[in-house]
């Protein structure tokens, strides 16, 4: 029996190597910490169906390779994508400080639209801790991308993170500020969408016959 949803959202997920990009992936997919977590060579993926607003959503991830070799590979799937997860890890000032860069290149390559979350990984490491969360919310703030953070040893956020970046596009589809049918919105319409479409042209077609 295949799967019925209403839209399906492509997703990326963003950052420098070392953020725990894929044990984030792994969390929300098969709700466990991905222990012998290594370097994702190129690109990794991974599906799940959630409900969001009281829509069935079909979530296709694309979990991006960190390295800079890897570069001109990965952004080759930035394009089409409706929401990204900017990853980067708590503990290392480093992968913060790149931020700038990996934001411009989905901005550039994925859509001006694509829905952004920034996500503070490893919260859970508090002591080792070289980030604050103030510092971060601000870059959020300043670069008008919604923020949490998470960490994908425990737990905590994982499925919060990948269902608000969902929430705030399924928003902008309801509010008209992204066009579904337009080629590149990283959005489709599911299979109970379209079902739900044609009744309700079988409907209009019917009352039109009945006046």
């Amino acid at each position: 029996m295949s799967e019925s949803y209403d839209y399906l959202f492509k997703f990326l997920v963003i950052g420098q190597a070392n953020t725990g990009k894929s044990c984030l992936l792994h969390h929300f997919i098969e709700s466990k910490f991905k222990e012998d977590s290594s370097h994702t060579i190129g690109v990794e993926f991974g599906s799940r169906i959630v409900n969001v607003g009281g829509k069935s959503v079909k979530l296709q991830i694309w979990d991006t390779a960190g390295q800079e070799r890897f570069r001109s590979v990965t952004r080759s799937y930035y394009r089409g994508a409706a929401g990204a997860l900017l990853v980067y890890d708590t503990t290392s000032r480093e992968s913060f400080n790149t931020l700038s860069n990996w934001l411009n290149d989905a901005r550039k390559m994925a859509s001006p639209q694509i829905v952004i979350l920034l996500v503070g990984n490893k919260k859970d490491l508090e002591e080792a801790r070289q980030v604050t969360f103030l510092e971060a919310s601000t870059f959020a703030q300043e670069n008008d991308l919604i923020f949490l953070e998470t960490s994908a040893k425990t737990g905590d956020s994982v499925e919060e993170a990948f269902l608000k970046c969902s929430k705030t596009i399924l928003a902008k589809i309801e509010t008209g500020e992204l066009d579904v049918e337009r080629i590149g919105s990283g959005i489709q319409y599911g299979d109970a969408a379209a079902r739900n479409l044609q009744n309700n042209q079988r409907s209009s077609r019917q009352d039109c016959c009945r006046i």
